[in-house]
């Protein structure tokens, strides 16, 4: 199973639906709130140069935004 970070904040919209979705697979996440952890938002940024969330990590691979065909290409999720 691929290892899957989430950079997001609780009042995005886009985080929610990702998050939703991933649970939907039954895909285990790790949910890190850049709203809180500023050392997380700067993490976040590092990898992805972006400022905007969601931002997902998934073994490595930087996906921007809830990007739906290419996280479930990643996890190979059938949809």
């Amino acid at each position: 199973m691929k290892i899957v970070r989430i950079y997001s904040t609780p009042t995005c919209v886009y985080c929610n639906a990702l998050k939703k979705f991933l649970g939907e697979h039954q895909v285990a996440f790790e949910d890190i709130d850049v709203s809180r952890d500023q050392k997380a938002a700067q993490e976040m940024v590092q990898k992805s140069g972006q400022l905007g969330v969601p931002v997902v990590d998934i073994a490595g691979e930087i996906v921007v935004g809830f990007d739906k065909n290419k996280i479930a290409q990643l996890l190979k999720i059938n949809d």
